[in-house]
């Protein structure tokens, strides 16, 4: 796929509406339409680019997952009704291709930014990814979308050096699971604790940047502890590329946590991470969502975080880097 030079890049496939786990459940189809809907209508202040994302290749899945694990998945895909991996986490007949379609964005993200058509991406699939681990789905997650796309940049486009910042209000245990012992990625995580999935600070390594927050952490707090955990150590890693695992959950109105984010936060935190990144990386960035389970919210803050990737002014046409 080919695309015009655009500042914003947004991938999605109608697949992703078609998961569904279940009368109730958080992680339902209507999170994708909200946002979808939202990106449609925003007075982005830069150029933008809707594009479609392809089946993930099972060769770009083993990157991150077992082939035992993928093989599994796909074994277990009803053809109907409903199947249960765990308490959080189903599938219906039509979750396989909506995760295989979710790692595909990622996918095609790191193609069109180091190609050079386009400096940000953000993914709006489901779904979400962060808790997968390489051999287990957990929290509504079947694939991690995220290191799948990690994954591809470092063996296909060979960087040395990415940071991912995920501001999920869960820890993103999967995410750091597969990138336990590999210092080529930093791994920025934000989330609430003691809560989902729990959390070992024996665990972290120098390449494993954890911000931990007590039920009723307020803005200030959340951005001095983000502030100070991170920003220096992403300037000095010096990513040539940045990931964003984007959960809109620890805001104040969402309904499973208790954290006092508001859409001023999430903007201010996508800021300071692109400044970050325009002095890295000539602003390369990819985001995925993650969490966030109220509507209104997703519909006032998704916009708003991508729009804050890009900043006050477009970018100079990027010269491809391969």
């Amino acid at each position: 796929m080919t695309l015009l030079y655009t500042d914003i890049a947004i991938i999605s496939h109608p697949d992703c509406v078609l998961h569904d786990a279940g009368q109730d459940h958080p992680e339902r189809p209507e999170r994708f339409r909200v946002v979808e809907a939202a990106l449609k209508h925003y007075p982005f202040r830069s150029t933008v680019q809707f594009s479609e994302a392809p089946l993930v290749q099972e060769s770009s899945l083993l990157l991150a997952h077992s082939e035992y694990y993928v093989d599994w998945i796909k074994a277990i895909a009803p053809l109907k009704g409903m199947v249960s991996i765990d308490a959080d986490t189903w599938m219906n007949p039509f979750t396989l291709n909506a995760a295989l379609r979710a790692a595909g964005a990622l996918v095609l993200a790191v193609d069109l930014v180091i190609k050079g058509e386009t400096r940000v991406v953000f993914c709006n699939v489901r779904p979400p990814g962060h808790h997968a681990e390489r051999d287990k789905a957990m929290g509504f997650c079947i694939f991690n979308n995220v290191a799948v796309g990690v994954m591809h940049a470092i063996n296909t486009y060979h960087l040395e050096r990415i940071a991912i910042v995920d501001f999920d209000v869960h820890h993103g245990n999967g995410t750091q699971h597969i990138f336990q012992n590999d210092n080529r990625v930093l791994y920025c995580s934000s989330f609430e604790h003691p809560f989902y999935p729990g959390y070992d600070p024996a665990l972290d390594r120098p390449h494993l940047l954890s911000v931990p927050l007590q039920a009723g952490t307020t803005s200030d707090l959340f951005r001095q502890k983000v502030a100070a955990a991170w920003f220096d150590k992403i300037r000095t890693f010096k990513p040539q590329l940045i990931f964003l695992s984007s959960g809109f959950d620890a805001h104040r109105d969402d309904p499973l946590a208790d954290i006092n984010l508001t859409k001023a936060d999430y903007v201010w935190l996508t800021t300071e991470i692109a400044q970050i990144a325009k002095q890295c990386c000539d602003g390369k960035m990819i985001s995925a969502l993650e969490g966030g389970y109220n509507l209104a919210v997703l519909r006032e803050c998704v916009p708003a975080h991508v729009d804050a990737m890009v900043g006050d002014s477009g970018f100079e046409p990027l010269t491809p880097t391969v």
